[in-house]
């Protein structure tokens, strides 16, 4: 049976060196496995008296429905201050709630983070990494896929040029393959 991986990039740029790397490295899950954008770019920003009120937004009903068909999350993020990006950070906000209904709880995850520099957005993987912790989401702890200095591995089309890069990050997916299989 087929296993749906809910791909979501914390990025909302056109030209996202941080989708085009996430989406290559998706695209090297094994047989059995199959991606889905998860678009997060439309949510209303997380209001606790909406879902109180029974007023939640069509964006947040349709986003929890999404994430209800996916078995697990690639999570894809830039740094920004040091942390994730407050788009990423309000869907997880939005997936968390109502109090009792978390569409996370118990999905395998899994954390890249991309970057121009060469901290490769440490800080904010592991900011983000900290909400999956709260989030009960089992997450891969090994290998831990920080890409820096993205532009040197990237061509004009966003292509990654660097071989040693695609293997790692093909062999990430397997792992994670592998993870998503043993918690089934």
């Amino acid at each position: 049976m087929t296993k749906t991986i809910g791909l979501i990039v914390g990025s909302l740029r056109k030209k996202s060196f941080t989708r085009a790397v996430a989406e290559q490295m998706a695209a090297q899950l094994p047989a059995g496995f199959e991606v889905k954008p998860i678009d997060i770019s439309k949510l209303n920003l997380y209001n606790q008296d909406l879902d109180d009120e029974n007023r939640a937004p069509q964006n947040w009903t349709d986003f929890r429905n999404e994430m209800k068909t996916v078995d697990a999350v690639i999570f894809a993020t830039p740094e920004y201050n040091r942390s994730v990006p407050g788009v990423l950070k309000n869907a997880l906000d939005v997936g968390s709630r109502p109090y009792g209904a978390s569409v996370w709880d118990k999905k395998p995850a899994i954390i890249l983070s991309v970057s121009p520099g060469a901290i490769s957005a440490f800080g904010a993987n592991h900011h983000l990494r900290q909400s999956l912790v709260f989030l009960n989401m089992p997450t891969i702890q090994q290998p831990e896929l920080y890409i820096g200095n993205v532009t040197n591995i990237l061509d004009d089309d966003l292509k990654i040029t660097n071989e040693g890069t695609l293997k790692f990050l093909g062999g990430a997916m397997q792992t994670f393959a592998e993870f998503i299989n043993k918690l089934a």
